[in-house]
Parts: structure tokens; C-alpha cells; sequence
């Protein structure tokens, strides 16, 4: 073996594992593996993972901040024209500066596939040219996936069909859509049925921002389900925020769950900028606008969470965490049990991966070995720790590497050292 990473725990909840990796892909995956490595570490119990994969983010506005001005209503709308502010500003270079820049960030913190949102109402398609140039370049250690995004709306945008279909033409790998943005209901429905009928034509997936409103009767998912259906799409096609269904009638939600799922249409929750722009115009109770994932995956959809954002016009803060993201995510859907707690670091790993269609991804014989190695004991505590990436990996090289997190003490009467990490029932 090229290396063997001995004592893991997995985060299905096996213990003890060891970890055989030769010519880039996982050899063995097995407790007490009869074999030497060239190199050997020891994970001493901590967690391997997958990759994170985030399933929605701009890279074509992040770290942006400020740029020309701070969002001082921190709404929604105010973000959107911002970026309208910004954009005849923008120059490929400092696109693509600032996407290559949050590449380092998320390598540091495991994460190595993004699916990327980008603006195609620009009639330079600026952003669509430099993040492809990103792609390019991130190509040997992060994969990143291009969606046509129609920022300012399909057919409110003038230029946008043609835009939309000029992205594809240059390599852009997703068709998006903003059907809740056109101008009536009606326009959001055509919009949609034109860009599923063009996704099967080219046989390509697509992902529409969907319902991103707290009006209960923003129902686009619905005709995004039915199209999916009716144009042979199922398994293709992702809903991201569908943060109206916060705010819908419980009896319409019962039906349209199991529409969702007949279509196998993906959705997306992103935690932390839901409930931030959601519910602005809400005195008390303030109405938090992330989508209903317990529910969701109770009817067999596969749901993912996203970052969306991350240092741009619509949320300020952000680091590429994607543990950050599942952290929120858990309080949010108030999925404290052990189960729901599995359920969101899956939402950030494995189900993320199924939105992309990822088929390498995931600790399994025979894949290319792509892992994580956290300062913590389980999935649990890598949550609640937002852990340490102790160790990043792409087809067995060295990607990123930090030290243990652990902080000196001097107190008296107590250890010279103190982490975060805890096992339930360690201290009696």
C-alpha cells in the first residue's frame, strides 16, 4: 500500500477500521487490514470522511464584501442590486483572484466540490468566462461545476435566453433558472417549462433557485416537478432554498411532498443564508424561511445543504465550512437526535455529492480516495466542534494538513492541556 491510515472510525459508525490506499484509490477499507504502507498514519479513533461538497454557492460574487457598498438592509433584494451595482465594475482578473482565493479556503477545509451558480444576465459573460478559467485551473485538486444562472430573471432579463444558451455553448455544465423572480406567476411557469425542455434536449441537469420568498403561494416546485416529469428529467433536477414551503399550508404541503419525490427532484436547504434574508419583513413571530427537510426526507427526497454564500453582497460572514453550514442546519430543522444529526453531515457529504452526481465520492472499495481526516471522535462531534481538518486528501496526495486544535492550561490542580473533544460516559 502507498498508505495506510490505521483506527478509524467511520461516519456509518464503524470503529477501528484501517484504510488501504494505493495508485490514488481506496485498495482496502477493513478492521486489522494484513498489509504494510509506505507511509502509515494513525487516526487514533478520530473520523475519516468523504469530502464536503457544497451543493449551492456563487463563486462568481464571493468575497466580494463591500464592493461598492455594504448591504445595510440585509435583504434579499438590496444583495440583487448590489450585484447590479457591481457588476460593470467587474474585470475577469479580480473574478478571478477572488474565486481562486476561496479554492484555497475550502481545500483547507476538505471541501473539494462546489457547484457554482453564475450570472448569466451580463451580456459579457464575464463572470461565466472567468469562472471556467477557475475550473480549469482548480481542476487537479476541487471540483468545481458551473450552473447558467439567469440572476435578474429568464424573461424579465432581455439578453438572458440568449445569454443562458451562449454559457452552455462555452462549457457551463448546468442550466439554472430563478422562476419566482419573472415578473408574474405565470412567467415563472413558462420559464421553467422552457429550460427543462432545453435541459433534455442538450441532456443536461438542472438547478433553479426555486421559492426563495416567504409568500406561501410561491409554488414553482410544484410545476418544477411536474416538468421534470413530464420531460423524462427525474433524478436531474435540484429545487435549491424552497424557503416558501416554510410558510405553506400543511395540507398542500402533504401533497406536494410526494410529488417531489415521484419526480426525484434534489433539494437543496442552505442554513445560513435562509434564515438571515428570510422573514425580513416579519415583526414577532419572526419567521426563520428554511425549507422543511425533516419532512422532505421523510418522503424519500434526497435533500443536501449549501453555503450559497459566503463574503458577498448578500451575507457577510462565511469561512467554507461546510460543518458551519450542517451545524446551523441541525439547530434550524431541530434535528437533535442521533439520527438527524447523521442525517445533516450526510446533507453536506454524500446526499450533497448525489445533487452533483458524483460517483467517486464516498470511503468505499475501488473509489478514487478522497477523505477528510477530523480532530473528532464521531459525526456528532464533528459537528459540534465544526472540527479541525487534521488531514485533506485527493486521490491520495496531501492537500492540506493543520495541527491539532488543543489549548495550554495553568491552572492549579488541573492538566496541563485541554480540548474540545468529549466522549459520552469518558468522565465519571
Amino acid at each position: 500500500m502507498d498508505l495506510i491510515i490505521r483506527h478509524a472510525t467511520l461516519p456509518d459508525g464503524r470503529r477501528d477500521v484501517d484504510i488501504g490506499i494505493r495508485d490514488g484509490r481506496f485498495a482496502a477499507i477493513r478492521p486489522g487490514l494484513d498489509a504494510e504502507g509506505t507511509e502509515e498514519i494513525d487516526a487514533g479513533g478520530r473520523l475519516v470522511s468523504p469530502p464536503f461538497v457544497d451543493a449551492h454557492f456563487h463563486m462568481d460574487a464571493t468575497l466580494s464584501l463591500g464592493l461598492p457598498r455594504l448591504n445595510a438592509s440585509g435583504t434579499l433584494l438590496e444583495g440583487i442590486a448590489l450585484w447590479g451595482e457591481l457588476k460593470p465594475d467587474l474585470t475577469v482578473d479580480a473574478l478571478v483572484n477572488r474565486a481562486m482565493a476561496y479554492g484555497d479556503m475550502a481545500v483547507a477545509q476538505g471541501l473539494l466540490a462546489i457547484r457554482s451558480h453564475v450570472d448569466v444576465c451580463d451580456d459579457r459573460l464575464l463572470a461565466v468566462d472567468a469562472l471556467l478559467e477557475v475550473k480549469r485551473r482548480m481542476a487537479p485538486y476541487l471540483h468545481l461545476e458551473l450552473v447558467a444562472f439567469p440572476q435578474d430573471g429568464l424573461l424579465r432579463s432581455p439578453n438572458a435566453k440568449a445569454n443562458l444558451v451562449r454559457a452552455l455553448d462555452r462549457g457551463v455544465d448546468v442550466i439554472g433558472g430563478i422562476p419566482h423572480f419573472e415578473r408574474t406567476m405565470a412567467d415563472g411557469a413558462a420559464s421553467i417549462r422552457w429550460l427543462c425542455e432545453l435541459a433534455a434536449e442538450r441532456g443536461l441537469r438542472v438547478d433553479m433557485h426555486c421559492d426563495e420568498s416567504d409568500d406561501p403561494l410561491s409554488r414553482h416546485i410544484e410545476i418544477l416537478a411536474a416538468e421534470t416529469i413530464r420531460t423524462g428529467l427525474q433524478g436531474r433536477v435540484t429545487g435549491s432554498h424552497l424557503t416558501s414551503m416554510h410558510s405553506m399550508d400543511n395540507y398542500y404541503v402533504s401533497k406536494l411532498l410526494p410529488l417531489i419525490a415521484e419526480a426525484g427532484v434534489h433539494a437543496i436547504a442552505n442554513p445560513l443564508i435562509n434564515i438571515t434574508l428570510q422573514g425580513r419583513h416579519d415583526t414577532y413571530p419572526k419567521r426563520r424561511g428554511m425549507t422543511r427537510v425533516p419532512e422532505l426526507l421523510a418522503a424519500g427526497v434526497n435533500v443536501a445543504f449549501g453555503h450559497d454564500c459566503a463574503m458577498d453582497p448578500w451575507y457577510g460572514m462565511g469561512s467554507g465550512d461546510m460543518l458551519e453550514v450542517a451545524h446551523m442546519g441541525l439547530h434550524v430543522a431541530q434535528m437533535t437526535s442521533m439520527e438527524g444529526v447523521s442525517r445533516c453531515f450526510d446533507a453536506v457529504t454524500v446526499n450533497a455529492a448525489r445533487v452533483l452526481g458524483l460517483d467517486e465520492h464516498g470511503l468505499a472499495e475501488g473509489r478514487r480516495a478522497d477523505l477528510v481526516l477530523l480532530q473528532a471522535g464521531d459525526v456528532h462531534e464533528a459537528i459540534r466542534l465544526r472540527a479541525n481538518r487534521l488531514l485533506v486528501m485527493r486521490e491520495g496526495r496531501v492537500l492540506a494538513r493543520s495541527a491539532e486544535r488543543k489549548s495550554s492550561l495553568y491552572l492549579a490542580e488541573r492538566p496541563p492541556e485541554a480540548g474540545l473533544e468529549f466522549r459520552p460516559g469518558s468522565i465519571s
